[in-house]
């Protein structure tokens, strides 16, 4: 008579977080991830704290994370200049209409490229990658932008930069991977091939749409060697040309149209500046981070 043995199911090894080494790992983590942020921090703290301190205070304190007594200085006399005003005024200007032009380029052109029937795709293609690995340089494109008559002009910050071929490859990508049937389905209904666009993919691409506006945006606001090359006219001056001339120069000086009368702080106004010029980039970063995880999952499409 034979006997029947019944099988027990093996245990799958299960991984266990509650462990010793687990834990320790994680302890070792959290603190090499802090120590990184304070590195990245405390520069950003001091410069914001130097901005409203005195002026004996920055020269006897080489660092410090909290002024003795806060002083608003530095800031009434930047506000109360002409000169920075019309600077941060020219920046925000010519940074919203550039990051607009930039994006529609950027987006009109990796659309049709997406297209593998398009005569012609696979040159047009491979000239942008090729400009990805060979660039003209700063003298040629000096050149180009004098013949071109943009010299002192804001348009030299704009259209000079205004497809990133990276950033198109990656929007190219994008667009090969959105289901074909919603295209298919909108030309059946009647639209063209602008209608498609503007009515089916544009609405389907809002993630990488924040996500390149603000990557564009930021390059535009930290653009200094554009300027420095193209604008010679003070007045046209932007806000890190005049953060440079700050920082470079007499502060007096950089904001000539001050009161004379008024003796600067000088030291309070350069921390004063760099924290202006960096907190507009800070304040839109939030409302733009919930995109960012769908912009890089640039790949994944459900259906």
């Amino acid at each position: 008579m034979t006997t029947m043995t019944e099988t027990k199911p093996k245990k799958l090894a299960v991984n266990n977080h509650n462990s010793v080494g687990s834990r320790v790992f994680d302890v070792l983590n959290v603190v090499a991830l802090a120590g990184l942020a304070l590195i990245t921090v405390l520069p950003l703290i001091y410069v914001l704290a130097a901005s409203f301190a005195t002026e004996p205070e920055i020269a006897a304190r080489p660092f410090f994370l909290w002024p003795e007594k806060i002083v608003t200085e530095a800031y009434e006399y930047i506000f109360a200049t002409p000169t920075f005003i019309r600077s941060l005024l020219t920046t925000v200007v010519v940074t919203a209409v550039g990051m607009v032009i930039q994006v529609m380029l950027t987006f009109t052109m990796a659309y049709p490229l997406a297209k593998r029937y398009l005569p012609g795709r696979t040159l047009v293609l491979n000239l942008v990658i090729f400009t990805m690995v060979f660039t003209g340089g700063m003298i040629p494109t000096y050149l180009v932008v004098r013949d071109l008559g943009m010299l002192d002009s804001y348009w030299a910050l704009i259209l000079p930069l205004a497809i990133n071929p990276f950033y198109l490859i990656i929007v190219k990508s994008f667009f090969q991977e959105l289901p074909q049937a919603l295209e298919e389905a909108a030309r059946i209904d009647g639209c063209n091939e602008m209608g498609v666009f503007f009515k089916i993919v544009l609405p389907l691409s809002k993630p990488i749409i924040a996500t390149f506006a603000l990557f564009y945006a930021v390059a535009i606001w930290n653009d200094y060697m554009s300027p420095l090359l193209y604008i010679t006219d003070p007045d046209k001056w932007t806000l890190q040309i005049l953060v440079r001339q700050l920082v470079a120069t007499d502060p007096a000086a950089a904001l000539s149209q001050m009161d004379r009368t008024w003796v600067p702080p000088e030291q309070g106004v350069k921390f004063a500046i760099i924290v202006i010029a960096t907190l507009p980039i800070l304040f839109f970063y939030p409302f733009l981070q919930k995109h960012f995880a769908k912009g890089v999952l640039i790949g994944g499409v459900k259906e």
